[in-house]
């Protein structure tokens, strides 16, 4: 069984969320959160905190044995981006995006 949990709108971008989720994806859960808690980056809390309500998810309504789950399938699309302006040079604006993203995770039983 398949356990889901989704993360939207983290203020991330998605291309730095991207290089610690694939450092997490076939992995244990416990594994995956000592993982993201020695990872150098800030955005490792956020992705942890993902991973964990997968977990969460799967124990209280399912009844599933935490130890036993693994990150299934983990990935992070890109959400709404916000347009900003910076001064620029004569007198100008440019343009830039904050861009944002949604982290999902999918947790299942360990087939033994």
């Amino acid at each position: 069984m398949r356990i889901k949990a989704v993360s939207k709108n983290t203020g991330l971008s998605p291309r730095k969320v991207r290089l610690l989720i694939d450092m997490v994806r076939g992995k244990k859960v416990e594994d995956a959160l000592n993982i993201l808690k020695f990872a150098p980056t800030p955005q490792a809390r956020v992705v942890a905190k993902a991973v964990k309500s997968a977990a969460a998810n799967a124990e209280n309504n399912y009844h599933l044995d935490p130890a036993e789950l693994k990150v299934v399938t983990i990935y992070a699309d890109e959400a709404q981006n916000m347009r900003r302006f910076r001064a620029s040079a004569r007198g100008r604006a440019a343009r830039f995006k904050r861009r944002s993203s949604h982290i999902t995770v999918i947790v299942a039983e360990q087939e033994a």
